[in-house]
């Protein structure tokens, strides 16, 4: 049995395609894994097989043109690969880019987990800049029909991401915690007067924090305010509904997807260099790069265990979990002639038990 059909066999019992289908995306990893780059032309160069590379181009044109995924089925494929435990903290974020003339905006929520926002969820926008409340409250409504029974612990979220509508979404039945930033020239009313946020924590001194101890309203809404003075002398002020002592804290979770989107572009699949410009199919894709993303943390997180990654003079590992991972899981398809054993070893970590 070789490689292809190895991996599509640990593949099967979470996304239940026919065989085909499997052994085509079988293919792809080990080809991704094999190149790092999104890149069709690439791709089909490093596909295994007698088949012409023309024939392989038109494989992988046929499947995102023609294939349709379960969206749902790889969102839970995440959650139970990874082992995520709840409550769960989720960020949500934007990030858009230029290929030609071609802008790809794509708005996407994921789980924090060990540093980085495994996506679950995520949608194509159809012009440039910002989400509006519409677009939002789609994505996360989704995310709550594949997961009706989750618990979150919060939602994390960037500037891009307030308002009053959007907020009371969140606010209402049931309520969804967040820790939101928000705008300096945003105005707070403590009940007599209303002040802008930059006013209310004038005082604080760079690394300094401050939490106000009542509710202040915000668009008609009571909310907890918490603040830190950056070192660039920039306020980053959190709101919240609840827990606002760990509102800053928390916050920080956010740049789990700033990490994620790191990965699918210049640190890992060149995502950028995709040329799909159909919504549909660049959304495919995601998916298959959220299935590779599992792979590679999951084996960088066995190997840190049995071999520590160094430790620089600055304190920071040398390179990431998942970066750990995927270097060895290339080094293993790039040579399977001869590690063919260490192949059969990493699949072990794709297995549902």
């Amino acid at each position: 049995m070789n490689q292809v059909n190895l991996l599509r066999e640990k593949l099967r019992p979470h996304l239940g395609w026919h065989g085909a289908r499997l052994s085509f995306l079988a293919a792809f990893l080990i080809a991704l894994l094999r190149v790092r780059t999104v890149n069709l032309s690439d791709l089909a160069a490093a596909f295994t097989g007698k088949a012409l590379q023309d024939s392989h181009y038109k494989r992988l044109q046929r499947f995102f043109r023609n294939f349709e995924i379960d969206y749902s089925a790889i969102a839970h494929t995440v959650v139970n690969l990874m082992n995520i435990p709840q409550p769960w903290i989720l960020s949500i974020d934007r990030t858009e880019w230029k290929f030609g003339k071609t802008t790809f905006n794509i708005l996407m929520l994921g789980i924090v987990h060990q540093g980085i926002a495994f996506p679950v969820v995520w949608c194509l926008l159809d012009k440039r800049g910002n989400s509006n409340t519409c677009e939002r409250m789609q994505l996360f409504q989704r995310f709550l029909e594949y997961f009706p029974e989750q618990k979150i612990d919060h939602l994390s979220a960037d500037r891009e991401f307030v308002g009053q509508d959007w907020f009371c979404y969140l606010l209402a039945n049931p309520s969804t915690p967040f820790r939101i930033r928000i705008k300096e020239s945003y105005k707070l009313y403590n009940g007599k007067h209303y002040l802008k946020v930059k006013t209310v924590f004038q005082d604080l001194q760079p690394g300094q924090t401050k939490v106000l101890r009542r509710q202040r309203r915000l668009w008609g809404l009571w909310l907890y305010v918490a603040a830190l003075r950056l070192e660039d002398g920039s306020l980053l002020v959190v709101a919240t509904q609840t827990s606002p002592n760990k509102a800053i804290a928390d916050y920080a979770h956010r740049w789990g997807i700033e990490t994620l989107f790191g990965i699918f572009k210049t640190r890992g699949f060149c995502l950028e260099s995709t040329h799909l410009q159909d919504s549909e199919r660049l959304s495919k894709l995601i998916a298959i790069l959220t299935l590779t993303l599992c792979w590679a943390v999951l084996v960088g997180e066995w190997l840190h265990q049995h071999q520590p990654i160094k430790i620089k003079k600055h304190g920071r590992r040398s390179k990431s979990i998942y970066r750990y991972g995927l270097d060895f899981i290339r080094s293993i398809v790039l040579n399977l002639d001869s590690k063919m054993g260490n192949f059969i070893y990493v699949l072990q970590f794709l297995s549902c038990t």
